[in-house]
Order: structure tokens, then sequence, then C-alpha cells
């Protein structure tokens, strides 16, 4: 793989990284099944820093992620930050965070 060759549209760039995963044999949605995230949230790469994923493409191509994204991370492997002050989250199972608790909206017929 030749970084030099890589587009500096971003939109291109996107259509490159695609292409170099899947020659790498790891396509995006098999990237996104290893990650334990949706296909959405590989795809929202394209427009959105998000550094966890970003390390990870980057580590599948065998690449540091500022190769990629000179616009995104600083120089010393940081990820440049809109909110800097925000903790990226570990990977976390979402089925365990969602909990249905049902409320009640209005009282029963026998109350007064």
């Amino acid at each position: 793989m030749n970084i030099a060759e890589m587009p500096l549209d971003p939109t291109q760039r996107w259509e490159w990284i695609k292409y170099q995963l899947r020659i790498h044999g790891c396509p995006p949605a098999e990237l996104a099944r290893q990650l334990d995230i949706t296909d959405r949230a590989i795809r929202a790469v394209k427009s959105m820093p998000y550094p966890r994923i970003e390390r990870a493409i980057a580590k599948t191509l065998g690449v540091e992620p500022v190769e990629l994204w000179p616009e995104r991370w600083n120089l010393d492997g940081t990820p440049r930050r809109q909110r800097p002050n925000r903790a990226e989250s570990i990977s976390r199972s979402r089925a365990k965070d969602s909990v249905y608790v049902p409320v009640s909206h209005r009282k029963t017929g026998t109350e007064a």
C-alpha cells in the first residue's frame, strides 16, 4: 500500500480507504463486527472524527491514523478534539446499557 497515492478529497479518500480495507481482507462490515459497532458507525468516520474507529482502521492497514486523517490527528499520535475534555468511551455492550423501565403516565381508575 502506497500512502502517497491516497486522495486528498475526503470523499475519494474514504473510497480509497474502503478499497484498501478490502485488499487487506477486512471490509468495513467485517471491521464493524470485530469492533462490535454498526456499519453505520464505520461510515460516519467518513465525515466525523471517531478516534477509536480511526485507530482500528489504521491498525488494519498497518499505518498510523495521522497518515490517513492528517487534519484529525496531532503529530504526537493524539486526536485533535473539538471537545477536548470528552473522554473516549471504552467498548461497551449496548444491550447492558439500554434498560427499559416503564413509566406510568396516568392514574388508574381506582385512585381518587
